[in-house]
């Protein structure tokens, strides 16, 4: 009997699929249009209209976001170091990604229905609705994590001693016109990229949210964890307004097939 196996690239091709399906998969309601979005006289989005605000005069966030796959790509997802010397990479954390490539990336989390974590649920072009609050704002992605992200922006600080969690604990802060979020608190079990660059649980991420008009954002995210990297170091993202579309209902294991398969090397 014959045991079929999943490679690398069979891998990347189906996390390519779902991004993609992801992508062009039509709304729940379909042909409604998203009530409160400016229009040019063709009825299409006006996407370079003022950036909306709230009731403080802050910059609103809410909205459903993509990172434009063109213009951004998928390089961040797929190697999160690519910028970095080899040096740059502790050898603990440069022995744990080449075994996870020799296994076929078997053990990934989305592998096994668990979250992707962060931050390549923002370095991929899933769709996220942001929902900004009095004193909260959140995040729900499209795909992977089930669980809505919590942002606080009540002024309290991070936990001291937190209990790790798979997406950590989130503040946000405003600096001028750009909303300043600090992450830490994470456990040690998601992957930083699609080649399976670990983290430790002293992972610290820095994001900076700024929209720069009604339909476009830019994403700048720090990651800084002395265990793993010898720097913290920068990604930059440019998310894009979804006009006329809502987050699409996901379930990893509903019908999965696939881990059995996983064998690895």
């Amino acid at each position: 009997m014959r045991v079929a196996t999943v490679t690398a690239g069979a891998i990347a091709r189906m996390i390519l699929l779902a991004l993609v399906m992801s992508l062009t998969s039509p709304a729940q309601w379909l042909n409604l249009r998203t009530p409160g979005i400016p229009r040019l006289a063709d009825g299409n989005p006006d996407l370079v209209a003022p950036t909306p605000k709230t009731y403080d005069g802050k910059p609103d966030l809410s909205g459903m976001w993509r990172s434009d796959p063109v213009e951004d790509g998928f390089a961040y997802a797929r190697n999160i170091a690519a910028d970095l010397g080899p040096e740059e990479i502790m050898p603990w954390a440069t022995s744990l990604t080449s075994q996870r490539t020799e296994n076929l990336q078997r053990d990934a989390p989305w592998a096994r229905c668990l979250p992707v974590g962060m931050p390549l649920n923002e370095t991929t072009s899933i769709p996220y609705r942001i929902i900004q609050t009095r004193g909260l704002v959140l995040l729900f992605h499209e795909e992977f994590d089930t669980n809505p992200r919590q942002i606080f922006t009540d002024g309290r600080e991070l936990p001291k001693d937190p209990n790790p969690t798979w997406m950590g604990y989130s503040v946000g802060t405003w600096d001028g016109d750009t909303l300043v979020v600090e992450t830490s608190g994470f456990n040690d079990k998601t992957w930083l990229d699609q080649m399976g660059h670990p983290h430790s649980e002293d992972l610290r991420l820095t994001e900076r949210f700024r929209r720069l008009d009604f339909g476009h954002m830019t994403l700048e995210i720090t990651i800084d964890d002395p265990k793993a990297f010898t720097r913290p170091f920068k990604l930059i993202r440019h998310p894009k307004l979804l006009a006329d579309y809502t987050v699409l209902e996901y379930f990893c294991t509903e019908n999965e097939k696939d881990s059995p398969h996983m064998v690895g090397k």
